[in-house]
């Protein structure tokens, strides 16, 4: 199983022609405080989100001791395909959305999972099983590598699928440099359509932040994140800002919006790999908490790679890895040859390339 890192920049940075933009003056338009716009149609977004939510509470049946995951059955889940034995028929899929080089690798790791499961012996070096903390509260299927392969395929998914597809792809040239006169019923023109999508990826509802009843996967750690990054008004302004933009022929407030989003998003998923080094580090000798939460962590950090705008390198992104957990691909790395330090060098370094090294520890 090969799990390497993106080695070129994912190169789908909006840049229309000042000569195709409009730029009005702002007062000609209004941004609403709510995603209530006239023809907004995002549902298989909303489809993914949902069947991530069912395989990732299948996968969680393996933190008690004895129980086996069906690699077929969670292979079936990535692809939508028979015997995925999901609650309702989906439409979409996850797979085929999922940065293409990753497909088989994410597969790999399913394999891999489903291998550890089943244990009825106690986890602990060289030797997969479910561990529990110490405290007796939460227990966890840690592999022989001592990660919790679960979250990394949750994590890392969360960002070779949904960030991806809404920093990289939808927020991308090719879905942002098309019609923006026709529209179709309920789905406004085909730009305000792909604005609405990658909004579909962030999992949070129309009246975000003021309703946090549906929090999904980035939602959920927007909220988390949101007390030092103020992500959650950030995020939906800019979502907000771009699709009345995009609705008023405004390209350049488009643009910027584009990359207010970007950022921001991307400051969520690094703000989330500072909380679990830190978790890590504070729970070093709990093995059951360390190793669910630095692979938390290294799915974050993987994760980073799928932002055009990223402000950190593939070679920093590997190092990060190398750091944590002894190697940059997932076959190789060994959580039980990490320590305390290395969780530290890491964290501080992440926080320097970010400048977050004044909150690094709040994280």
């Amino acid at each position: 199983m090969k799990f390497c890192l993106l080695a070129f920049v994912i190169s789908f940075v909006s840049c229309t022609s000042d000569d195709d933009m409009t730029d009005p003056d702002p007062m000609e338009y209004t941004i609403p405080t709510s995603y209530d716009f006239d023809n907004v149609s995002y549902s298989g977004q909303t489809s993914r989100l949902d069947m991530m939510t069912e395989w990732k509470s299948y996968m969680s049946t393996s933190r008690t001791s004895g129980v086996s995951l069906d690699a077929n059955k969670m292979k079936a889940m990535f692809a939508n395909e028979e015997g995925a034995g999901f609650s309702q028929e989906y439409s979409k899929d996850i797979k085929s959305k999922t940065f293409e080089s990753f497909q088989d690798d994410f597969e790999d790791l399913i394999d891999e999972l489903a291998t550890t499961s089943g244990s009825t012996v106690t986890g602990s070096e060289g030797v997969s099983g479910v561990i529990e903390s110490l405290d007796g509260e939460s227990s966890y299927l840690i592999g022989e590598d001592g990660l919790d392969h679960a979250q990394v395929i949750e994590k890392g998914l969360m960002g070779a699928c949904f960030y991806y597809q809404g920093t990289a792809v939808y927020f991308g040239d090719e879905r942002m440099n098309v019609d923006n006169i026709t529209v179709e019923e309920g789905e406004g023109t085909a730009m305000e359509h792909h604005w609405d999508e990658a909004f579909g990826y962030f999992g949070v509802s129309k009246s975000f932040p003021a309703d946090l009843d549906i929090l999904k996967f980035w939602g959920e750690y927007s909220v988390n994140r949101n007390e030092l990054l103020g992500s959650n008004q950030l995020a939906m302004d800019a979502f907000l800002k771009g699709r009345a933009a995009i609705s008023n022929n405004d390209l350049i407030t488009r643009d910027d919006a584009i990359g207010e989003g970007r950022d921001i998003w991307e400051k969520i998923a690094v703000g989330s790999a500072l909380h679990y080094l830190n978790a890590g580090m504070a729970n070093f000798d709990d093995r059951a908490i360390m190793s669910h939460g630095v692979s938390e962590a290294v799915g974050f950090i993987f994760s980073l790679q799928f932002n055009p705008d990223r402000k950190i390198t593939p070679a920093q992104i590997n190092e990060l890895l190398e750091i944590v957990a002894g190697d940059k691909e997932f076959k190789n790395m060994n959580l039980y040859n990490t320590s305390s330090e290395r969780l530290l060098d890491a964290r501080d370094k992440l926080a320097n390339y970010y400048d977050l090294e004044d909150k690094k520890e709040e994280f």
